[in-house]
């Protein structure tokens, strides 16, 4: 389909220009008008992120979900030719709904937190501007199909993140927390840099000139590479090690805990519903395709450590006397699962995963956001699960989208998290039974922690002091009303998602399945590799060559 419009550049451009709306008047008035400084900076930014969703839903217009498999809207113009690197952008239906995602939340965002700077517009100002920034870049993150835009955008979107952090958290550590996150995703960034480099020399040269083609980053041009085992093995473990720390997933998770504590709840609905599927997302698109091979190879090993994150984390989420940080467990054990379903590289699973992308996203954004409500209304602030009790009277609303998130989350069938996760255990089971009935006890655990958790706060006697609180108002309503609607519309009529997920699911894996030559390629490869020295000589040379 011939373009039109750049609808996809539109939308990452679009809030760069709401951010200059919000920090030029700013900038003019300097520290006057504090007030009604905070005012304007709330309603343009607000209002650039209307806009942005109004794009959002002229390009579900323009995008043929008929043919989700394939990449539409596609913009390619040359950047950096001398190195093979362009500006392209693209989306199939996963990076479609993971924009949607972002584009949805962030004005949720927004709304949720209103109050947050009171009356100080500077303060204001920063936030709102590093928001739309952020939106900016986790847009353009999700169509990029360069590898190495990929790559700077990937590097990108720690810059704002890391200020929504450190410089408007709400916990005693939040600096710390701040430098944490930075400093696990940039070591995950410098090892995947190398392997980036690595890779375009793998792209085979014009033996006129020697040169490389200027589109040489194109993931179209570095899918089907013939790569050595040795080669593409190290250059998977460069990709996947900075998606995994992104995901996260364990032993590589310990910041996200730290993250979800001390940011506000609006950051880190933004941090671990959204930019954290980059992780997840950037397996499912580059590791799988790129690395066919590798990925059948490191298989059984990522199986594993998702199965122990799955538990792990909801073993932990259990223990947590903090809101917010038990939030943040609940997500490393359910990017567990988004994990187990990408890599038993089945259709069902590898589409489930992807659904539950979207899912999580709505999910947990709702319990932080709602989590969020309540600290706002406790006398100190307290994120303590212990300082709170019986509110199930004192704020019925708010106590009951805090349930209706807490039952998404542990995958209540008739929400959409449920429908999912059964996706990724069958399609898990049947690649790898024992692992899948291994990550089943994750589900239990959910129902432990979440059902916990709410009879802690909402059930019993009101705590001293908390008698008098306000239920939450219209703003707040506004705010959770459209993830609880998404996840009940979801829950009953997922083919609304499934449409734009199952054919790029089937397409990944067989995909997979052409290059590697089904489950046995990891070991023929095994064997091929093992037989090198064998090749030397004629006859050993044709007996591995038969053998494999």
């Amino acid at each position: 389909m011939e373009m039109t419009f750049p609808w996809l550049t539109a939308l990452v451009v679009w809030p760069l220009v709401g951010a200059a709306a919000v920090a030029l008047p700013g900038l003019v008035r300097g520290r006057r008008g504090s007030a009604v400084g905070a005012g304007l900076a709330k309603a343009t930014a607000l209002g650039a992120a209307l806009v942005e969703v109004v794009l959002l839903a002229g390009v579900f217009t323009a995008f043929d979900a008929g043919a989700a498999a394939e990449f539409q809207l596609a913009e390619t113009v040359p950047w950096i030719p001398q190195i093979g690197a362009s500006y392209a952008l693209a989306v199939d239906g996963v990076s479609l709904l993971l924009v949607a995602l972002a584009v949805v939340l962030v004005p949720l965002v927004l709304l949720a937190a209103w109050r947050e700077q009171g009356d100080n517009g500077v303060a204001l100002r920063r936030f709102t501007v590093l928001v739309l920034i952020l939106e900016s870049l986790m847009v353009a993150v999700f169509a990029a199909r360069d590898v190495f835009l990929f790559y700077v955008l990937f590097e990108a979107v720690l810059i704002p993140a890391y200020f929504l952090i450190g410089g408007f958290g709400q916990g005693p550590e939040r600096r710390r927390a701040a430098v944490k996150f930075l400093m696990y995703s940039l070591a995950g960034g410098l090892v995947m840099l190398a392997a980036v480099i690595a890779l375009y020399f793998q792209v085979p040269a014009d033996p006129a000139t020697g040169l490389r083609p200027e589109d040489a980053f194109l993931t179209a041009n570095l899918t089907g590479l013939e790569l050595d085992p040795v080669v593409g093995r190290l250059l998977f473990v460069g990709f996947f090690v900075a998606f995994a720390i992104k995901a996260p997933m364990v032993p590589v998770h310990t910041w996200l805990p730290d993250v979800a504590g001390n940011a506000t709840p609006g950051t880190s609905t933004l941090l671990i519903c959204v930019l954290d599927k980059i992780g997840t997302f950037g397996m499912l698109t580059l590791c799988l395709p790129l690395f066919p091979e590798a990925s059948r190879w490191a298989a059984p090993l990522v199986i594993g450590l998702a199965v122990v994150s799955v538990l792990y984390g909801a073993f932990a989420a259990i223990g947590q006397t903090d809101l917010l940080r038990m939030i943040g467990w609940t997500s490393v054990s359910h990017f567990g699962f988004i994990i187990l379903g990408i890599f038993t590289f089945t259709e069902l699973g590898t589409a489930g995963s992807a659904f539950m992308m979207l899912n999580h996203g709505l999910a947990t954004g709702a319990l932080f956001l709602s989590a969020g409500f309540l600290i706002a209304r406790h006398p100190s602030r307290s994120q303590v699960i212990l300082d709170y009790s019986g509110l199930r009277t004192v704020t019925p609303v708010l106590a009951g989208t805090f349930l209706v998130a807490g039952l998404a989350t542990l995958s209540l069938p008739g929400l959409a998290t449920f429908v999912s996760e059964i996706m990724v255990l069958v399609g898990a089971y049947g690649d790898s039974p024992g692992w899948a009935i291994a990550a089943i006890p994750g589900v239990v655990l959910a129902a432990i922690y979440i059902l916990l958790t709410y009879q802690k706060i909402f059930t019993g006697d009101v705590a001293d002091g908390l008698d008098e609180l306000r239920d939450i108002g219209p703003r707040e309503r506004l705010v959770a009303a459209p993830l609880v609607a998404g996840l009940l519309v979801l829950g009953f009529v997922p083919q609304l998602a499934l449409d734009y997920v199952d054919a790029p699911a089937t397409q990944a894996v067989a995909t997979l399945e052409t290059a590697t030559g089904g489950p046995d390629a990891a070991a023929s490869a095994d064997d091929a590799a093992g037989d090198g020295a064998a090749d030397e000589t004629g006859a050993e040379g044709a007996t591995a060559e038969g053998n494999d």
